[in-house]
């Protein structure tokens, strides 16, 4: 019998009452529907420390190299226990599920610091792993669930702010394609503060239908059929 797939949803906004906190509330709910196990890490509950510094590595040598005392610490075990928890949940999931709001063009600083301390080198990548392909995640699926504070005009190709897919592809290809994953079309929310009521739940209705397709592709292992998501 084929043990149920598993989902990571780490989600990144300090108000719960939020559409992005709804939006991931909608995903984490359709995956689970469709039969993945769901963890689910809210960096603002938890408080997460987001700062990469020499006081994580109580042993690190002068200069401080970062990627160096990490690679050091996972081949002693010594990783700080905050980190070592959340990478052992990255390394069990199928499916990465990144769940922000576009701050600044990109995400904001508290999963930004997650990904520095939790995609350690030595265990996502480098070290005995290589990258892309040969990355640790090879074979597994990522996704980004995005809220924007303007509308899809601005963020099409000549628009006001222009193309999201530029925003994104650092993230898509200088984050999740670099330690393996296979990268699915994002599922976005524009403007959601601009929305009426009755709108937002037709935008969160289409974030539930986007991941339960997401979910089923997931539990169909290979069967990546996905396409674009953007709402609304």
């Amino acid at each position: 019998m084929t043990s149920p797939r598993r989902a990571l949803l780490v989600h990144a906004h300090p108000e719960p009452s939020s559409f992005s906190s709804a939006q991931a509330d909608a995903a984490a709910a359709a995956l689970a529907n469709r039969g993945l196990i769901v963890d689910r890490i809210d960096l603002h509950a938890d408080r997460w420390q987001p700062v990469l510094d020499r006081h994580e590595f109580p042993a690190a040598t002068d200069p401080f190299k970062p990627q160096a005392e990490q690679m050091r610490a996972v081949a002693a075990g010594t990783l700080a226990s905050d980190v070592r928890h959340d990478l052992d949940r990255l390394l069990a999931a199928d499916l990465l599920v990144l769940s922000f709001p576009l701050w600044w063009f990109s995400v904001p600083a508290i999963l930004k610091g997650w990904i520095d301390r939790v995609f350690v080198v030595g265990a996502t990548f480098g070290g005995d792993l290589g990258l892309f392909e040969a990355a640790a995640f090879a074979g597994r699926q990522a996704v980004l669930s995005v809220t924007t504070g303007g509308p899809p005009a601005s963020f099409a190709r000549g628009g006001a702010f222009g193309a999201i897919e530029d925003f994104l592809y650092p993230i898509h290809r200088g984050v999740l394609e670099f330690v393996g994953y296979r990268v699915l079309p994002p599922v976005l929310t524009y403007g959601p503060a601009h929305l009426t009521d009755d709108d937002r739940v037709e935008a969160l209705h289409a974030v539930s239908e986007a991941f339960a397709t997401i979910g089923d592709c997931v539990a169909r292992t290979g069967d990546m059929t996905v396409t674009a998501q953007s709402y609304p």
